[in-house]
């Protein structure tokens, strides 16, 4: 037995910290990820040890923004009690590295994918050229699939070119049904960036303006993946999958931001085919209010979006998704009863650190319920992101415009078609 007063040994990197690195930062931390730096090794890792203690003290990292108090979630990043501290007594110890028999073989991440070797690898079908400076438009590339049938996905990832991370601030994927006339005017292989449309003179604002796009809601194209720095690939459960139909595009939409220097992207996709045909479907959606309205000056102005389900579906998983004056979300049901259920609330929203949110359980959610998304923006001086405290803020493609889109993974029976889901887009 250890006499009283015993000194307790420190952790060590090579013993105690590095499974801690393992299991929660070294996804996004090792080469060609999202974080700045790598916590493979110990040599990579010490000179950081005083700012890991820190992040994690203050619950900065690993990032995860949701309130525990709503909803139970699978793929929460939270670091234990005693992880916290194994962290904080190492680094304050003098982060020793320990013995090298303590070490464990190196993790084996798979190189430049986190699902694994994917079955099909599709580029954006062009090299395009980031400059240095200046404001840059959305940008879209076509890129055929030839798919010669159906394709049922199970795992399908989004990543930039080769050292292009760094100007890439968002890739939206969507996949074209053939026939369809969205961006009927881009030419494959060509970087093609739509015409702005004019902003009318004024827009009153209506806080409970909703409208539930995407999904093939509209007829013309679905959201099958998005990248943005520090989130997931998208993965669905056993028995599902997300449909490519046969003889579609891929559109990628790229939000390039210049950093100073001039880059190549080529950005690309990757995806992994489900084994056998799936039992569920699902399908990506977003609640929006495009009408929302920003006072200058507003510390926390509130704007809802409602939009209403027309048949019975499964709700599975949450995006939320504003620009720089967003300040929080949350995502409630309204029941047919009139009875509310809040399903997310992320009080802190983070741009830099837009995540998905996966419910542990999906929730049912009957015809004639109502989604209802919530958001508040800070447009005054006090938010350190804000381009400009003084100006009336509109809905708009670029970071210092703004967004409301609450969006959401449904699912649905193979044989629905999403359409159904929402069959009138106007705004109620």
């Amino acid at each position: 037995m250890a006499s009283i007063g015993a000194v307790v040994a420190a952790p060590t990197f090579n013993k105690d910290v590095e499974p801690v690195l393992r299991k929660h930062c070294q996804s996004c931390h090792r080469p060609g990820e999202a974080g700045p730096m790598s916590f493979i090794t110990y040599k990579e890792t010490r000179p950081f040890s005083a700012a890991i203690r820190q992040a994690v003290s203050t619950g900065k990292m690993p990032p995860w923004h949701a309130d525990s108090k709503h909803g139970q979630f699978i793929n929460e990043r939270k670091l234990s009690a005693a992880e916290i501290a194994t962290i904080t007594d190492w680094a304050q110890a003098g982060a020793p590295e320990g013995k090298s028999k303590d070490l464990q073989p190196p993790a084996q991440w798979a190189s430049g994918w986190t699902i694994g070797k994917p079955d099909v690898v599709i580029d954006m079908g062009a090299d395009y050229k980031v400059p240095a400076s200046g404001t840059i438009d959305y940008t879209y590339f076509v890129v055929p699939t030839n798919f010669t049938e159906d394709k049922w996905v199970e795992k399908i990832e989004v990543r930039p070119g080769d050292g292009a991370r760094p100007v890439v601030h968002h890739i939206v994927l969507l996949a074209r049904p053939k026939g369809s006339s969205y961006m009927a005017k881009a030419k494959q292989g060509e970087a093609y960036v739509p015409l702005a449309s004019n902003r009318p003179p004024e827009r009153k604002p209506d806080v409970g303006v909703g409208v539930l796009e995407g999904a093939g809601i509209d007829g013309y194209m679905e959201m099958v993946a998005v990248y943005v720095p520090g989130g997931d690939a998208y993965v669905t459960k056993p028995g599902q999958a997300r449909l490519i139909p046969a003889n579609s595009d891929l559109v990628f939409q790229m939000h390039y931001t210049a950093n100073g220097k001039e880059t190549m992207d080529r950005s690309l996709v990757g995806m992994v085919f489900a084994k056998e045909p799936p039992k569920e479907r699902v399908v990506n959606t977003f609640v929006s209010n495009r009408n929302l309205v920003i006072p200058p000056q507003e510390g926390n102005h509130k704007v809802v979006a409602r939009a209403k389900v027309h048949e019975d579906v499964k709700l599975q998983a949450f995006f939320p998704h504003m620009h720089l004056r967003g300040k929080a979300m949350e995502y409630r049901l309204i029941y047919p009863t009139g009875e509310s259920q809040l399903l997310l609330t992320v009080p802190k929203y983070d741009f830099n650190w837009q995540m998905t949110y996966e419910l542990a359980k999906p929730v049912v959610v009957p015809k004639g319920t109502e989604i209802e998304v919530s958001a508040w923006y800070d447009n005054s001086p006090n938010n350190k992101y804000n381009p400009d405290p003084t100006q009336t803020v509109y809905w708009g493609d670029q970071s210092w415009e703004e967004m409301l889109a609450g969006f959401a993974d449904f699912v649905i029976p193979v044989d629905m078609k999403p359409g159904r889901i929402s069959p009138k887009r106007a705004a109620r």
